[in-house]
This record gives C-alpha cells, structure tokens and sequence, in this order.
C-alpha cells in the first residue's frame, strides 16, 4: 500500500511540473526570435519592451527603465509575480489575462502578440528561465 501512494504521490508531482519537464529551452530560445524584435535578455536593456533577463519569479513592472502601461504598473502593485503559470497565461492573450487580473473591463497594454500553442509557450518560457 505504501508503494502505491508513493507511486501515486511521484505521478502527481510529475503532473504538477509538467511544463517544467516537457519543456526544451532550445527549441524555446530558437523560437524566441518572434519576442526579440521587442525585447531583450540582457540585464537592463530595454527596446520596445522592458528585457526579460530573469523575467521568471519578477514582480510584474519592475524592470529598470522602462515605462510600462498603467494596467501593467497597477498589476504590479497588486503583487503580480511573473510564475510559469502567469506567463503561460499572459502569452496566451495578454489583455485577456490582464481584465481577469485585474478584474476590469478594459486595460491598457504594450504587449499584443497572441502564443495560442501551449508548447511554444512552454518552450519560450523554459529559455527566459535560463537567461538570470
């Protein structure tokens, strides 16, 4: 019985971490070039969008020198951390997901491309957590 719910217990994890495991940072930084026409992966440099560099576990609208909407300042005040979940999200549909956030009707956001595939998502994301 006890190997059964350990058994159970590792599936579950697995489960759990599912986009972490599944997820290739290569194919994710090869296919990045559709994000580096706005944004950057080193410390500090800004283009059209704030740099990503250690994007994953940040404060949403914390990058140095960048003026980001009122909608993605007001979500950082609320405490909006860039999570795996929380990109997944926001990649898929980034004014979708900021009106549910912020529970408002509209929203002003910069960012306007839509990722509708789970796994470029999850790709992109795995890269963004190796530039720190």
């Amino acid at each position: 019985m006890r190997v059964l719910i350990a058994l159970f217990a590792l599936v579950a994890m697995s489960l759990a971490t599912g986009t972490a495991m599944s997820a290739d940072a290569a194919k994710g930084k090869k296919r990045f070039n559709r994000c580096s026409a706005c944004h950057a992966v080193v410390v500090g440099k800004n283009k059209i969008g704030p740099s990503l560099h250690g994007i994953v576990g940040r404060k949403a609208a914390t990058a140095a020198k960048y003026k980001y909407s009122k909608s993605l300042k007001e979500a950082g005040a609320k405490g909006l951390v860039w999570t795996e979940e929380n990109l997944m999200d926001y990649l898929k549909g980034p004014t979708k997901f900021l009106k549910k956030y912020l529970k408002a009707k509209k929203v002003s956001n910069k960012m306007k491309n839509k990722f509708k595939k789970k796994k470029l998502r999850e790709n992109i994301i795995a890269y963004l957590k190796t530039v720190k």
